[in-house]
């Protein structure tokens, strides 16, 4: 059952001469099998266009329903460079080519920004004179 084959066809392939990069929609067919990982199908593209494992990007993979057949979108790029320069920063974390960038979330953010902009101590109270005094 799981050493069925697994074939996969490339379709609308696109040669980009300015991203330095083949595109194409990949179709996978995997009957009577889970998903094959990305990761080995970068290995089983590079093996068929002659490059490097590490100049092929694979992404956006939809099953369809009942399984069987999935696809996705793959990129081959001509150098390493041009992956490294045109590729998303969270793609190229995916493929460790990147580190991630290690950063609070977003609520503790926000909050540190309303701390930061309240007015404590000495400062207040002569903010509060100056307002009571333009009331008059």
């Amino acid at each position: 059952m799981s050493d069925t084959p697994v074939t996969f066809r490339t379709r609308k392939f696109i040669r980009n001469p300015l991203l330095a990069r083949k595109q194409m929609v990949v179709d996978i067919l995997h009957p009577n099998r889970p998903n094959i990982s990305k990761d080995d199908l970068r290995k089983k593209l590079a093996e068929t266009y002659k490059v490097e494992k590490n100049t092929v990007s694979v992404f956006g993979m939809r099953t369809h329903y009942g399984g069987g057949k999935t696809t996705g979108f793959a990129l081959i790029y001509d150098t390493h460079e041009a992956l490294k320069k045109f590729e998303p920063h969270y793609r190229l974390v995916r493929y460790d080519e990147a580190k991630k960038v290690e950063k609070p979330s977003r609520q503790q953010r926000k909050q540190r920004k309303n701390k930061s902009k309240e007015i404590r101590g000495t400062q207040r109270n002569a903010n509060k004179k100056t307002e009571k005094k333009s009331k008059k």
